[in-house]
C-alpha cells in the first residue's frame, strides 16, 4: 500500500532523525548513501563497542546462520549456557537471563526484585527508588522507573511502585524508604542525564542503606557496560558488588540482546514459568555475545578504553581550554560529556557537516562514545573538529 497523501514514510514518526542515510560501517568509519564518510563518536549511541562489522563477530553470525537460527527456551540452547558462563565467569553474578534490549532487561531486574521479596521473603514489598535525570527505558515500567518527566507525558496512568529522589541527596533517600521498598536502581554514570559520574561516597552510603534495609541494589549496566568506562563493568570503579545488575547495548556488537544478571540466592525468586522471552537467547542473539565477550577479554579492550578515555579528556581539555562556551569536560573512561553554557544541538549539526558523528546528553551536553578501539590519531581528528566547531559557533555569538 502507498503513503497516505502528505505522508513520506510508512513509519511512526517517533524518532526525529538526522537527514543522513547511513549504509556502511567499518572499525571507526560511517559511510552515507552520498559517498560522504564520517568519523563515529557516536557507536549507535554505545552499542558498537567492537567498531562497526568486527571481524570476529561476524564470522560468529555467519557460522551460527548455517546451523540453526532459533530455537524455542523451552529446550537446551548450548550457545545459552555458555554466554552465561562467560558473564557469570567474568563478573559478581551467578545466574543470568536474556532478553532483546535495555529496557526488557531492566523490566526483569524489576519483577525479580518485587518476586524475591514477595515470594522468598514473604514480605509484599514493591517499590523501586530510582533518581532524577535517570534513564532505564521505554516500556511502562522503565519510564516510570526513569527520572525524567519528558519521558512520562502522554502514558497516564503510569504503574505504581515507582519514587525518584535527587542525586547525592542522601536525607531525601532515606526520607523515601519505607517498608514496601524493595530495591534501589540507579545508573553509575547518568549517561542520557548529562554524562554525570556518581560520586563514590554516595555509592558507598547507598549500599550502606541497601544492606541496612534489606534492600536489593540494582545497577543499570545498559549503557556503561561491556568495557566503556575503563572496567568491564562500571561498578568495578566502585568496589561494590549489586545484586541485580542489567546489560545491554555494547553486549553484542549491534544484534539486538540484553541480560540480566543477578547473584545466586535470587534463583528461586525467578522459577520456571515466572518470567520469559520468546527471543531472548537464541543461538544467533548469544553466538553474537559469545564472539563480543571473548573479543573485550582478549584484546583487554576495558583497559584499552581507560587509556583512551584519559587520552581523549586531555585533549579536550587543551584544544577546548579558555572557551568561554565549555563548562565541565567529565565521563568515565570512553563516555564523556562536555557541558556547555547553552543548548548544543546546532554543534551537531555542524559535527556532521564537517564529517563527525557525536550526539547529546540533554540540551547542554554533547556526549562522545567512539568505539574502545578508537586510536589516538582519529581521536586526535574528532577533537580537532571539535574545536574547530566550538571557536566557528563562539565567534558567531561574539559577532
Amino acid at each position: 500500500m502507498s503513503n497516505p497523501a502528505g505522508q513520506s514514510s510508512s513509519l511512526f514518526p517517533t524518532y526525529a532523525r538526522y537527514p543522513i542515510s547511513l549504509v556502511k560501517g567499518q572499525g571507526s568509519w560511517l559511510w552515507d548513501d552520498q559517498g560522504n564518510k564520517y568519523l563515529d563518536f557516536m557507536s549507535g549511541i554505545a552499542v558498537t563497542n567492537l567498531g562497526h562489522a568486527p571481524e570476529k563477530v561476524k564470522t560468529k553470525l555467519k557460522d551460527q546462520l548455517d546451523e540453526l537460527w532459533h530455537v524455542s527456551n523451552l529446550f537446551q540452547i548450548p550457545n545459552q549456557e555458555k554466554a552465561a558462563a562467560l558473564l557469570t565467569a567474568n563478573s559478581c553474578a551467578d545466574a543470568v537471563f536474556f532478553c532483546n534490549s535495555g529496557a526488557e532487561a531492566n523490566e526483569a531486574a524489576i519483577k525479580l526484585a518485587r518476586r524475591y521479596h514477595q515470594k522468598i521473603k514473604g514480605s509484599g514489598r514493591f517499590e523501586i527508588i530510582t533518581f532524577v535525570q535517570s534513564f532505564h527505558g521505554r516500556t511502562l515500567a522503565t519510564l516510570t522507573a526513569t527520572g525524567q518527566d519528558k519521558v512520562k507525558e502522554g502514558f497516564l496512568p503510569l504503574p505504581a511502585g515507582f519514587k525518584s529522589v535527587p542525586l547525592h541527596d542522601l536525607d531525601a533517600l532515606k526520607a523515601a524508604i519505607t517498608d514496601q521498598t524493595a530495591a534501589i536502581m540507579f545508573e553509575l554514570v547518568l549517561a542520557e542525564g548529562g554524562v554525570l559520574p556518581v560520586e563514590p561516597d554516595f555509592v558507598q552510603a547507598v549500599k550502606k542503606l541497601c544492606e541496612e534495609h534489606g534492600l536489593l541494589l540494582i545497577i543499570d549496566e545498559v549503557q556503561t557496560g561491556m568495557g566503556r568506562t575503563g572496567k568491564l563493568f562500571a561498578h568495578e570503579h566502585y568496589g561494590i558488588e549489586p545484586d541485580i545488575f542489567t546489560l545491554a547495548k555494547g553486549i553484542a556488537s549491534g544484534f539486538p540482546t540484553g541480560a540480566m544478571l543477578g547473584k545466586a540466592f535470587l534463583r528461586d525468586a525467578f522459577s520456571a514459568g515466572s518470567h520469559g522471552s520468546t527471543f531472548g537467547g537464541t543461538p544467533i542473539a548469544t553466538a553474537a555475545i559469545i564472539a563480543t565477550v571473548e573479543t573485550i577479554l582478549e584484546d583487554q579492550l576495558p583497559q584499552r578504553a581507560a587509556e583512551m578515555g584519559k587520552y581523549l579528556k586531555e585533549q579536550l581539555s587543551e584544544k577546548l581550554a579558555n572557551n568561554p562556551y565549555v563548562k565541565a569536560i567529565r565521563g568515565l573512561g570512553l563516555l564523556i560529556g562536555i557541558e556547555c553554557a547553552e543548548p548544543v544541538s546546532e554543534l551537531v549539526l555542524e559535527g556532521q557537516k564537517r564529517g563527525l558523528l557525536f550526539i547529546t546528553a540533554g540540551p547542554n551536553v554533547i556526549r562522545l562514545l567512539p568505539n574502545l578501539y578508537v586510536s589516538k590519531e582519529e581521536i586526535d581528528q574528532a577533537v580537532s573538529i571539535i574545536a574547530d566547531v566550538f571557536h566557528d559557533h563562539t565567534a558567531v555569538k561574539k559577532d
